[in-house]
């Protein structure tokens, strides 16, 4: 099934693990009304033998077991579509940001390698046109979780997922800053009170407000980030 949605295939062992949180929520009611679509393929369904086995141990000694590539390529080549991305979350790929969510959400779908043990044989990975993608500096026990994560922040970019869409421009990460601090009622709590600015009712003192606390923060807390807004901005120096 194809539209104007995300096409999500997972290729995965453990198939009872979806859709799992994506069920609930926001991307739960989306994949029912069908704004996205998830497929999930259980590997050991292209298992070569009657274990069903998947993995091996590795040449040349070491601890764990290794998937090997000959099941795995059987399961992309008979679920991969052609043309889409190609993703096996790996600790060495590319960091997972919002630029790269963006990309993926404005492809139209993607597959998903969830590994496990040690890896895949590096031989699949150099033959079909793998992207590695990391979701940081840690590992997990599978890539399960880190598809999770993916699909959650594609699909609420999604047309019609998100109630507000106006929402979606104001988040962090969206114009390169963290996003500024939130309030809401009660007005008064333990004694502390929103900033007055945010009682002012003045839309432009407030948008500026917004602003220099998002600065702020990403300066404070992020500095790779705010080096790389300031440089976007043509405003990088030796004092940023």
């Amino acid at each position: 099934m194809t539209h104007a949605g995300f096409d999500a295939t997972v290729l995965t062992l453990y198939p009872d693990l979806f859709p799992g949180p994506l069920g609930i929520a926001l991307s739960g009611k989306a994949l029912e009304t069908g704004l996205w679509t998830l497929k999930v393929v259980d590997i050991r369904d292209h298992a070569h033998d009657k274990h069903r086995s998947v993995d091996d141990t590795p040449t040349g000694g070491g601890a764990g077991m290794v998937m090997r590539p000959d099941v795995l390529a059987s399961a992309i080549d008979a679920h991969h579509v052609a043309g889409r991305p190609l993703i096996y979350f790996s600790p060495r790929g590319r960091r997972m940001d919002q630029a790269l969510v963006g990309e993926l959400k404005a492809g139209g779908g993607a597959t998903l390698i969830c590994g496990r043990f040690e890896g895949v044989d590096e031989r699949v990975l150099e033959a079909r046109p793998v992207m590695e993608v990391s979701l940081g500096d840690f590992v997990l026990s599978g890539g399960e979780f880190a598809a999770f994560a993916l699909l959650d922040a594609v699909v609420r970019l999604l047309p019609g997922v998100v109630g507000n869409a106006d929402t979606l421009a104001e988040e962090s990460f969206t114009d390169g800053l963290l996003e500024y601090p939130q309030y809401t009622r009660p007005r008064e709590w333990e004694g502390k009170t929103p900033p007055d600015v945010l009682l002012s009712g003045d839309h432009a003192r407030i948008r500026n407000w917004r602003k220099a606390e998002a600065e702020r923060i990403t300066r404070e807390r992020r500095p790779d980030l705010w080096r790389r807004y300031k440089k976007e901005e043509g405003q990088t120096n030796e004092s940023d």
